[in-house]
């Protein structure tokens, strides 16, 4: 799994002009599944998120989880971060998983993360999106579970 996780003040996601999730301040997750992907991953990639130190504490450094703070996580299924653009000029997805497996892996890491007790809110899968969200920091970060469970 490979997620892009934002520290952001606000965020939402809409289909056709409808919202369908929408969050305070926390994390928009922008999340892709892999073929080799299982239930571990989902877990492992949501304990990590949920315990991320990157909110600011009352000094000003990143010392603070969203389970510290109370923050939310809008959760937004994105298969092109698996986009492969090494050849040619039109990306291949050939790593990101088929949608079957895709959602189901997706839905798992969303539930942990609810578990875990982050307040969860989900785009729509296999949807045309629009996210809107306003970055706080500027704070992204880049995870990937096969550096988190080194599989390289």
């Amino acid at each position: 799994m490979r997620a892009v996780v934002q520290r952001v003040s606000r965020a939402r996601v809409e289909v056709g002009g409808e919202t369908v999730g929408e969050i305070g301040p926390g994390f928009l997750i922008l999340l892709a599944v892999c073929r080799e992907d299982g239930e571990r991953e989902a877990a492992v990639l949501a304990a990590k998120v949920s315990v991320l130190r990157v909110f600011p504490d009352e000094h000003g450094k990143m010392n603070l989880s969203v389970l510290d703070t109370g923050g939310e996580a809008l959760v937004v299924s994105q298969f092109t971060l698996y986009g492969d653009v090494r050849k040619g000029r039109r990306p291949s997805f050939v790593r990101a998983a088929p949608p079957e497996q895709a959602d189901a892996l997706y839905r798992r890491f969303t539930g942990e993360l609810a578990r875990l007790g982050v307040r969860v809110q989900t785009g729509r899968f296999q949807a045309m999106m629009e996210v809107h969200l306003v970055n706080n920091g500027p704070v992204t970060m880049i995870l990937d579970t096969d550096d988190l469970l080194r599989k390289r």
